[in-house]
């Protein structure tokens, strides 16, 4: 079966522009410079999946003009990757019934702390928050069938934050990425289409450098691989023109098809 992903962001985490910032990136008229923060819409089918639910979220609903929403995945809890998930309340007041959400146990027990409300017992005041269906991943790599569709999943870290990659298909999606180990690879193998975060040229202590994303793609044997996860360091077009062609920035608005 055919689908598509659909970049609903593919910034760092202050978005670009960059409050403030006066900056080459920051005022360049390529659209593809301006990115809203990181995210994902997945569309199998008539099911669609929501990879991230950050602070743009209500923006870039809109403006892909996302109707319905089938479940969540969450990779983890860093704010730009879940601060917009109380702007998923929408789908409950419109269907009635709590979104699936699929994520880590420790993105779970994190979220809780964090959106206390969303984990405390129905009564009136419900439709006053987003409402959702948890289901927690069993363990740290594999594949489970959620929202109909079969998922596969690995764990990495990026600091100590324990951080959640999914599989579609011939489609992954790997982000804020910094430490891992060989056993990512094989669940991987396959691949036709790979998003990965690389935050800049150069490696920072929590995310991947240009090259090392390059090699880490080689490794999964994808044929084209997309750079998400983009800080505001060098123009879309620069940037490509230091990357090989079968790894390209990838910028909001941009569609993959999948299977």
């Amino acid at each position: 079966m055919k689908g598509s992903f659909l970049f609903l962001g593919t910034s760092g985490s202050t978005g670009i522009p960059v409050i403030g910032c006066k900056c080459p990136i920051c005022t360049s008229s390529d659209s593809r410079n301006q990115r809203l923060r990181p995210a994902g819409r997945v569309f199998i089918g008539e099911k669609s999946l929501l990879i991230d639910a950050g602070p743009d979220l209500r923006q870039q609903a809109l403006r892909a003009g996302i109707d319905h929403v089938d479940g969540l995945l969450l990779t983890h809890t860093h704010f730009d990757h879940i601060a917009g998930i109380d702007d998923l309340r929408i789908f409950y007041v419109r269907n009635k019934k709590p979104l699936p959400c699929l994520l880590s146990q420790e993105t779970y027990d994190e979220l809780k702390k964090r959106y206390y409300y969303l984990f405390q017992p129905k009564n009136l005041n419900s439709a006053l928050s987003a409402q959702f269906e948890f289901h927690i991943l069993p363990k740290d790599n594999g594949t489970i069938s959620f929202a109909g569709l079969e998922i596969g999943y690995c764990s990495f870290f990026q600091g100590n934050m324990k951080v959640t990659g999914f599989r579609i298909g011939d489609f992954a999606y790997i982000s804020d990425i910094r430490k891992f180990d060989d056993s990512i690879f094989p669940p991987l193998q396959g691949i036709r289409q790979l998003v990965l975060s690389a935050l800049m040229p150069d490696p920072t202590p929590f995310h991947l450098s240009f090259q090392e994303a390059v090699e880490f793609a080689k490794k999964t044997g994808a044929k084209k691989t997309w750079l998400t996860h983009l800080g505001h360091f060098l123009d879309h077009e620069a940037a490509n023109a230091l990357l090989p062609p079968e790894v390209r920035l990838g910028y909001d608005g941009l569609e993959l098809e999948i299977n």
